[in-house]
């Protein structure tokens, strides 16, 4: 099957809802057989999130309530861009320091995901920092985050048992593990 008999146009948009962080609007595409169809997009304007590793191999995490799921989440320090023209490591930097007070003295980009392409493009980048060295934490007003620290090889362990189901973090905490084993 060629790609063009996949491929679907947009014919315009329409914003329903303007919100702080999500815009959602309805796009109607043409699809490949030339009908029309409506398409839900969530607008968002990407993140970055930060697999950090101390000296003793020991990746930083953030637990946090996510109202959303219902429930408090451990999870890699991330955060959204401040606008879609920001540097994702600049955010990526930002958000280290906010959320846990570390910087770091290595940067390192691992990807690019994109969260849930079926209705959103957020699009969320992975670095893996290293050298780490404290700060002061200095999360928002309305951020409530407790930072906790864990064996990597344990953190591997929750993405492949479940424990830990954040897409951004599964994905980073096994790239880093990934990559750090092959530099080794």
């Amino acid at each position: 099957m060629s790609d063009a008999s996949l491929l679907e146009t947009l014919v315009s948009k329409e914003v329903v809802y303007p919100g702080a962080i999500i815009r959602l609007e309805h796009w109607d595409v043409t699809l490949p057989n030339g009908h029309h169809a409506l398409r839900e997009v969530a607008c968002h304007p990407g993140a970055s999130a930060v697999v950090a590793i101390d000296d003793q191999g020991r990746v930083m995490l953030v637990r946090q309530m996510r109202i959303a799921v219902g429930r408090l989440t451990t999870e890699i320090p991330a955060g959204k861009l401040d606008s879609a023209e920001e540097d994702p490591l600049d955010c990526a930097k930002r958000e280290l320091s906010e959320e846990t007070g570390l910087q770091a003295d290595s940067w390192e980009k691992l990807t690019c995901m994109e969260t849930t392409p079926g209705f959103c493009n957020e699009r969320i980048h992975l670095y893996l920092a290293t050298g780490l060295h404290s700060g002061q934490s200095h999360p928002d007003e309305d951020e409530f985050v407790d930072v906790t620290r864990m064996p990597l090889r344990q953190a591997v362990e929750n993405v492949l048992n479940g424990t830990f189901r954040d897409g951004k973090t599964c994905l980073g905490i096994m790239m880093a593990a990934a990559k750090l084993a092959s530099s080794k």
